[in-house]
């Protein structure tokens, strides 16, 4: 049973919660009368709503773990970056509900760059930084960025952050999530256009076409003039044990990629807490979109510059004598190896478990 007395004193079922003076709590949060709005006048008013002290019998195997006690009408397994007010109706604090959203790991120095690419995306994306050298404030210079969000970290790379802070469960609002660089170049690109490109040619998975007179790793990635979208390429000789596997076919760089809601909530368990440099993943993205070489692909008539500006790659210790850009490098190189056998070993233990035998296998 639940009374409101003179003195707004709440008696609630000793299952759900103590008695509570809300005069108390609301005077010394607000400085205001606790709960005015029950007051006309003179006149005051008394409701009573039943509860029910029984909440055993509440248990929903459906619901997400760890909320199979709740009543599925109150569940919120979902959220959003959507900023919200604090005073007004909760209904009327979305003027806009953005379709996508765009991620860029940076440092201070790289602001204009920065401020340069956020200008090629519309209204219609929210902008998440993720500032790896601590400083926030100054961002606020440009005006879009008072409006977008933003979380730092001292030295930490855009994958430790992706999987700490772009849960599916977070970022299910967005029919697609950027996961950007700092250090691109996107005079010759617009995102409201790439999205359509996305769209027409069914890709789960892609990236821009890089620019290719500036140090290409693979041919997949490099943009082609005479087309809007590529999804296979040819290689050096001996790089590709099938057309329709990386780095021929099914594959995009970790720069710049873009994933579907469905393809990112496959890509977000695969990612590893303590692999943060993402090296080895790009080979293993095809694992959550199938057919992988007509779902993953990369945008030619969109395409960017990569830079190469090593800034975060600065931000390591120098060791033993060496930059400390090539204990960054260093570590790059072991984690792409150390994340292979973790696939191989996960993959091998999972047939194995079933009863497959893969040791004679020659498939990928």
């Amino acid at each position: 049973m639940l009374t409101a007395h003179n003195n707004l004193q709440l008696n609630l079922p000793s299952g759900l919660l103590p008695s509570i003076d809300l005069s108390y709590i609301e005077d010394r949060y607000t400085g205001r009368q606790a709960w005015s709005f029950m007051n006309n006048g003179n006149k005051r008013s008394s409701s009573q709503v039943q509860l029910s002290n029984d909440t055993s019998k509440i248990w929903v195997p459906s619901n997400p773990r760890g909320a199979e006690r709740l009543p599925p009408g109150i569940v919120e397994a979902e959220s959003d970056y959507y900023l919200r007010r604090l005073w007004g109706k909760p209904s009327e604090d979305l003027t806009s509900r953005p379709n996508y959203l765009v991620t860029f790991t940076v440092g201070y120095d790289q602001k204009n760059n920065i401020d340069a690419a956020v200008k090629k995306f519309s209204g219609n994306f929210t902008i998440l930084l993720f500032h790896y050298d601590g400083r926030t404030t100054e961002w606020d210079e440009f005006e879009w960025s008072k409006q977008a969000i933003h979380v730092s970290v001292h030295k930490q790379t855009k994958w430790w952050y992706a999987k700490r802070f772009l849960h599916p469960d977070i970022v299910a609002p967005y029919d697609y999530i950027f996961i950007w660089d700092e250090d691109l170049g996107v005079e010759h690109f617009n995102a409201e256009e790439y999205i359509k490109l996305v769209r027409k040619h069914g890709l789960e998975i892609s990236q821009p076409g890089l620019e290719p007179n500036r140090g290409l790793t693979w041919q997949m990635t490099k943009r082609r003039g005479d087309q809007e979208v590529h999804k296979v390429t040819e290689e050096k000789p001996g790089w590709c044990s099938d057309p329709h596997l990386p780095p021929c076919a099914a594959f995009v760089e970790i720069m710049a990629p873009v994933f579907s809601r469905d393809a990112w909530r496959c890509v977000w368990h695969m990612i590893q807490n303590d692999l943060v440099h993402g090296w080895g993943l790009d080979f293993a993205l095809r694992k959550c979109v199938e057919p992988a070489h007509e779902k993953i692909g990369v945008v030619d008539s969109q395409w960017i510059v990569h830079q190469g500006i090593p800034s975060l790659g600065n931000q390591g210790e120098s060791q033993t004598g060496k930059a400390p850009w090539q204990g960054v490098r260093e570590r790059c190189r072991k984690e792409w190896t150390m994340f292979q056998s973790r696939l191989a070993n996960a993959e091998y233990a999972y047939h194995n478990s079933i009863g497959i035998d893969t040791s004679n296998s020659t498939a990928h």
